[in-house]
C-alpha cells in the first residue's frame, strides 16, 4: 500500500460518518440551548407564580367587596323595615285618640237612646265602626293592654291615681283610665290606671 493510500485511510477512519457528532461537538452547542430553556422555564415559572398571585389578590378583594355589598344590603332593608314601622306605630298611635273616642261613646251612651227605634241606626253604626277599627288594628298587629284587676307593672301601666280599696292588694289596678296599647311586643301607648294603695 502506498503511502498516500495509507493516510487517506487514516483520514477516513478518523472522519466521523455523515450526521454523527462527536462528543466535543455535542455538549457545547446542548449545554447552551438547555441553559436557555432552562432559563426560559423559570422565567416562565416566576410569571405563572406572579400571576398567581395577582389572580388571588383580585379574588380576595372582589370577595370583601361582595360580602361589603351585601352588609350593605341587608343594613339598607333592616332600616327600610324600621321605617315602615315606624311609620305604620306613628299612624296608630295618633289614630289611637279615635278609637277611644268611639268606646266612650259606646259608653256613655244612655240607656233611653240606645232602646228608642230612631236612634237604633246611630247607635248600631257607631258599634260598627268601633268593631271594623278594632279589626284593623288587630290585622296591623295591635292588641289591647289587660290591665283591670292585675297587678301594676310600669312596663305596660302608668298609675294615675291611688284610691283605698279594702278588698283589693295594693298596686292592684281598680280602673282603667285609658286603653294601652301593644303593637306586636312593644308598647306604643301605655295604659293609665288607677290602683289600690
Amino acid at each position: 500500500m502506498t503511502k498516500k493510500a495509507a493516510h487517506e485511510k487514516e483520514c477516513i477512519s478518523e472522519k466521523p460518518a455523515t450526521g454523527e457528532k462527536t462528543g466535543s461537538e455535542q455538549i457545547p452547542g446542548s449545554t447552551v440551548r438547555q441553559a436557555e430553556l432552562e432559563q426560559k422555564i423559570a422565567t416562565l415559572e416566576a410569571e405563572i407564580v406572579k400571576e398567581r398571585q395577582q389572580v388571588e389578590k383580585y379574588r380576595e378583594s372582589l370577595l370583601r367587596q361582595a360580602a361589603e355589598f351585601e352588609n350593605f344590603r341587608k343594613q339598607k332593608e333592616r332600616e327600610s323595615m324600621l321605617a315602615g314601622s315606624r311609620s305604620l306605630e306613628n299612624v296608630i298611635r295618633e289614630m289611637l285618640p279615635m278609637l277611644d273616642d268611639l268606646k266612650r261613646v259606646m259608653q256613655h251612651t244612655p240607656a233611653a237612646l240606645q232602646a228608642a227605634a230612631e236612634a237604633k241606626p246611630f247607635v248600631d253604626g257607631v258599634e260598627l265602626l268601633r268593631k271594623n277599627f278594632s279589626i284593623w288594628l288587630e290585622n296591623k298587629g295591635v292588641k289591647e293592654i289587660d290591665s283591670k284587676g292585675k297587678k301594676l307593672d310600669v312596663n305596660y301601666h302608668e298609675a294615675i291615681s291611688q284610691i283605698d280599696h279594702p278588698e283589693s292588694e295594693p298596686d292592684t289596678i281598680i280602673e282603667e283610665y285609658q286603653t294601652g296599647y301593644l303593637l306586636g311586643d312593644k308598647v306604643i301607648r301605655h295604659a293609665k290606671v288607677i290602683v289600690a294603695r
